[in-house]
């Protein structure tokens, strides 16, 4: 990254882990487990619905998973924004955030656990600050669930192709 103090991805660990101890590692463990377990269940009901809007015949059709795909990525990324940016702040530890948190008797203290991170981004930047990052994370989102879910479909259709079509298959009598 430009401007990095680390000469490169060992270098910073090895500061990180020296500076900072084992739990850096993991500051932000349960707030990704709590983002992506809401984004999942999200992103698969959003899916399902589209589809079953767009494609009541649940054929294969690339244009539907491609859309609902799409549309699923866009509603969880957004949805689950707040949380996105909670881990980012518990990943980076912005110096922003840190000194609203404080230092106590001359140790450096961290942004640590989801609540002080939303703590945090509240004192920072109000209601607003939950949601920086919102477009750009729907639009990676967007695309990306998009080629996921048609990929999946599109293997999901062949396999089973195949599968029936080995049934017809002559067998020596």
């Amino acid at each position: 990254m430009y401007g990095s103090p680390y000469r490169g991805v060992l270098h910073c660990m090895r500061c990180i882990l020296r500076d900072e101890g084992i739990r850096a590692f993991y500051r932000s463990y349960t707030t990704q487990l709590s983002m992506n377990i809401p984004f999942q269940c999200l992103h698969f009901t959003v899916y399902e619905f589209v589809r079953e809007r767009l494609n009541p015949a649940r054929g294969y059709d690339p244009k539907t998973h491609l859309v609902a795909g799409a549309t699923a990525g866009a509603v969880a990324a957004a949805i689950t924004t707040p949380l996105d940016v909670a881990k980012t702040l518990l990943n980076t530890q912005e110096k922003g955030a840190v000194a609203i948190v404080g230092k106590h008797e001359g140790h450096a203290v961290y942004v640590t656990g989801m609540m002080t991170a939303f703590r945090s981004i509240y004192r920072l930047q109000g209601i607003s600050g939950y949601f920086q990052g919102l477009r750009a994370r729907v639009l990676y989102q967007m695309p990306s669930c998009a080629i996921c879910w048609s990929v999946y479909e599109f293997f999901k259709h062949f396999l089973h192709f195949s599968e029936s079509d080995s049934e017809f298959e002559l067998t020596p009598v």
